[in-house]
Formats: C-alpha cells, sequence, structure tokens
C-alpha cells in the first residue's frame, strides 16, 4: 500500500529553514557514473543521449504530488515537506512527465561547436537503486511517470539515498542526430531548481568526454540475447511476464459456506472518456469495404478499495465461475459474491481468460440514443495506466500491469484478476467488431459511450459515475470518411 504523504519524511529544500544550507548532505545531487561515456549511433533513429547520469536524494526522501481538480483545471504540483504541502518553483510543472525543464544540456563537438542546447524534464520515479549502504532498502514510489491522457493525480518520489536516472527513454525528443565522433557534455541543473533546493554548483553540473560510435553488434555465441539489443529496443520491448506473487494467487478452492457483502470499502469503477479516436477502412477481406471508427477506452478504480475477482473453473469447460471478494480497512478479506463468469479467449493475441461484462461500449447518435454496439463484452483485468495516484488507498505498484501476469492459461483451474487503486485498464478498440462499423451511417455528431460494470455485476461504492460520452464528428465519403474529436475541457486528445 502507498505510503502516507510524507510519513517517511520530506526532503531537505528551500522552504524547509531547519535544514537549509547543510552543504555536506543537500537535498539531492547530480552525479555521473563516469567522465568517460560511450553513446552508440542507431541507424534510422538517432543517438540516445543517455549518459549515465542520476540525481541522488540526500538524507530525506523527496515527494512531489500532482493533481488537477477537472479536465478544466491546470496541473497543480506541490513538495510535501515533513507531511505539508509546498509551491514548487513557477511554472515547473506542466505535464504528467515530471519536473519541467530540470536539466539544461549541452554537447560541444572537437571544433568547440556546440550542436546540442536544450532542456529535459525529469521524472523522480524509476526503477533506480540505493546508492549508501545505510539508505533504506525499499522504495515506496512508483517506477515511473507513465501518464494516460485523463490523469488525474501522481506522485513522484525519490527515497532517501536512492537515485534516479536523468535520462527518460519515452521521450520523443530524445535521440540526436549526431555523427560518430568526439564531443563534450556539459549537463547541469537549471537555476529555478537548484535555488528551490539550495544547490551549489559541484552539486548540480558535471562535464563529461562522450564518444559517439556506430552501434555494435554482438557475439550470437554468447547467448546474451538481451545484450544483443539497443537500449532503444529493449526500452520498446512489452513487458517481460512478471513471477505471480501472493497477492495475485486465487483463493486455494471455490468458496463454501453463505455468501456475503460486507458494508465496509469497496472499489469505484470510473469509465475515462475514449481517445486515440481513428475512421479507416478494415485491414482485408470483407472488411476493407467497411468504415470503422477505433478507440481507446479506460476503466479505473478510484477506490478506496481494490478490485479483486477469482475464477473456478467449472469441471470439463471453458467458463469460471467469477467471485468479487471484499475487504476491511486492514486489508483483511471479510466477504465474498458470485459476480457473473470468466471465459476462455482462445482467438490469436488473447490466449486467456476474460471476466464478462466488465464494460461496454457504444456509439450513440446526436440525441443520444444507441446506433452502433462494440462486440467487447469480456476483459482480462490489469492496471495498465496510472490514472490517479492520490486518492486514498492507491497503490503505488501495482502487481500486474500487463495481461500476462493474472489472466491465465488454457490448462489454468483458477485464476486471480486485480484492478488495484488509482490504476486503470485500457483496450483498444480497433478489430472489426470491436471498433464501430461507421460505413451507413450519415455524416454529423456522435458520442461513443464507455459504460462501467454495465450489468452491476460488481459491487462498488459508487455506481452513479459510471458513463463517459465523448463527443465526434463523422464526415468524408465513404471509405475516406474523416472523424474530429473535440478537447474535452483542456485534454486535447483525439
Amino acid at each position: 500500500m502507498a505510503a502516507a504523504a510524507g510519513a517517511a519524511g520530506a526532503a531537505v529544500s528551500g522552504p524547509d529553514k531547519a535544514t537549509a544550507g547543510t552543504a555536506a548532505t543537500p537535498a539531492l545531487k547530480l552525479v555521473a557514473g563516469s567522465k568517460d561515456v560511450t553513446l552508440d549511433r542507431i541507424p534510422d533513429y538517432g543517438v540516445v543521449m543517455d549518459f549515465g547520469t542520476h540525481v541522488v536524494a540526500g538524507q530525506k526522501p523527496i515527494e512531489i504530488r500532482a493533481t488537477r481538480k477537472s479536465y478544466g483545471d491546470p496541473i497543480v504540483a506541490k513538495q510535501y515537506v515533513g507531511g505539508y504541502p509546498v509551491s514548487l518553483p513557477k511554472g515547473s510543472v506542466t505535464d504528467w512527465s515530471g519536473l519541467g525543464k530540470f536539466l539544461h544540456v549541452t554537447l560541444t563537438d572537437a571544433t568547440g561547436k556546440k550542436v546540442l542546447d536544450r532542456d529535459q524534464a525529469f521524472c523522480l520515479n524509476g526503477e533506480g537503486s540505493r546508492t549508501r549502504p545505510d539508505a533504506p532498502d525499499t522504495s515506496p514510489y512508483p517506477s515511473e511517470c507513465s501518464a494516460n491522457p485523463f490523469t488525474l493525480g501522481a506522485v513522484w518520489g525519490l527515497q532517501a539515498g536512492w537515485s534516479a536516472n536523468t535520462y527518460n527513454y519515452y521521450d520523443e525528443e530524445a535521440p540526436a542526430d549526431l555523427p560518430v565522433g568526439k564531443y563534450t557534455a556539459k549537463i547541469s541543473i537549471n537555476k529555478q531548481y537548484r535555488d528551490y533546493f539550495k544547490l551549489g554548483t559541484a552539486d548540480s553540473a558535471v562535464t563529461l568526454n562522450v564518444t559517439v560510435q556506430d552501434e555494435q553488434g554482438c557475439d550470437p555465441g554468447h547467448g546474451a540475447v538481451r545484450g544483443c539489443k539497443s537500449k532503444v529496443a529493449q526500452s520498446l520491448e512489452p513487458g517481460a511476464a512478471k513471477a505471480k506473487s501472493a497477492a495475485l494467487t486465487p483463493n486455494a478452492k471455490r468458496p463454501t459456506g453463505k455468501a456475503s457483502v460486507p458494508k465496509g470499502p469497496k472499489p469505484d469503477l470510473r469509465p475515462l472518456p475514449a481517445w486515440q479516436i481513428t475512421v479507416a477502412p478494415g485491414d482485408e477481406g470483407p472488411s476493407a469495404q467497411r468504415d470503422y471508427l477505433s478507440f481507446a477506452a479506460n476503466v479505473w478504480n478510484a477506490g478506496p478499495s481494490k478490485l479483486v475477482l477469482d475464477g473456478f473453473r467449472q469441471q470439463g469447460k471453458d467458463l469460471m465461475d467469477a467471485y468479487q471478494y471484499f475487504y476491511d480497512a486492514n486489508g483483511k478479506q471479510v466477504g465474498y459474491q458470485n459476480t457473473g463468469t470468466m471465459e476462455w479467449d482462445a482467438r490469436e493475441g488473447h490466449s486467456h481468460w476474460h471476466f464478462t461484462d466488465f464494460a461496454r461500449y457504444s456509439l450513440l447518435s446526436s440525441n443520444q440514443t444507441e446506433v452502433v454496439r462494440s462486440q467487447k463484452e469480456a476483459f482480462c483485468l490489469a492496471a495498465t495506466d496510472s490514472i490517479d495516484y492520490t486518492v486514498k488507498n492507491a497503490e503505488w505498484h501495482p502487481q500486474n500491469t500487463d495481461l500476462h501476469t493474472a489472466c491465465g492459461n488454457h490448462g489454468s483451474l483458477s485464476v486471480r484478476e486485480v484492478l488495484d487503486v488509482g490504476s486503470g485498464d485500457t483496450y483498444v478498440q480497433s478489430l472489426p467488431g470491436q471498433s464501430f462499423d461507421v460505413t451507413d451511417l450519415k455524416n454529423g455528431t456522435y458520442y461513443v459511450q464507455v459504460v462501467a460494470n454495465p450489468e452491476n455485476r460488481l459491487f462498488e461504492s459508487n455506481t452513479k459515475n459510471n458513463v463517459s460520452l465523448r463527443k465526434v464528428i463523422l464526415g468524408g465519403t465513404p471509405h475516406h470518411r474523416t472523424v474530429k474529436v473535440p478537447p474535452v475541457q483542456l485534454v486535447d486528445a483525439p
């Protein structure tokens, strides 16, 4: 479970007058693993500008929380110092990528010509590690600064004595088009952050000798498959299957005795507005003669309790009986209730167990009557997106973030599917039957409707927020249809 804000202590920062000015232990420090760095130049991509630099927290963790009240409000971020929120430098956070313009990077070639000059955001979250023996052995903070277009809240933190790499492999501006050669890199923390954290030059700047070379091949005889791939290729791979943890292990057997739905905390399922909305003909066969509106949809859990579903197989059938389990405020299991079924989906790209009736997708006319319904009706639950890690009981380290962790295989006798508090599950509806067939629809205004828990099979704390709508405007001609997607207040994510 996520730590309470400031519970583990807070950073020594500008606002913390009691410890400010302690030169021996700055709030954070910019360090380089080596003064000599070799970077690979990757064909058709460029140079990955990972200089091996890290930010290291001092004697106390640094914790920042970013929120927005609605999609019509700007993001507001504050550092938590001693459990109290303290304002960050003006303009330092404008999106969910972390601290904006945190670093300044310049690169000069062997002749002294400046070939790169840019600012870079920094995410406190990361797959870091402790840098001294007395540092805590674990970090409570999330592992990345990922976000959905409709994210409402984020937590960014760096544990005391821990480091975080300053490079973000998912930064679209990360690669640089540089020829092979020798360079000098100067990397520094920008002034507004130096002033805020009261950092001296020695703690906030490094100079590196950089060699850019063509990407090196590898000897396949060594068997180090991962070592044969570039860092870019590694970073873009789907997450490897994780070992199933105790949190994802279903109950040992089908429940017996009297079912009950206690009055304690329950999940709160909320659908986000649809996004990634496009229109195009199908790929091949008969579908190539039809026009389809594709979209992405997400249902998230606002808590305060996680959604836990166990499926127990009916003997000899590709069907499981599904049960929702309930927990008290201390996380103890206190009840269960049958909530429908799970079914085996043998289609290519699935091959796992789906819970039925988790969400429903419809296309509505301008007067909001249904004109097309998606055939998507069953889901394998996974915490694919962080939506709001500031809600009560948000889990900052969800166990199942991909479909390999908890969706089972054809031989499974039982499975457990979990949607943790603060996270949502995104499905992209691009296949015929799941996307909307708009071939015969007139041009005009429509709405993509996402309904969570459409048959009310799941027990929630609130069912009045289970519907979202996203306005779309169809135009064009057959097989050349167009779609306009107005923003949702300040969020312009078509």
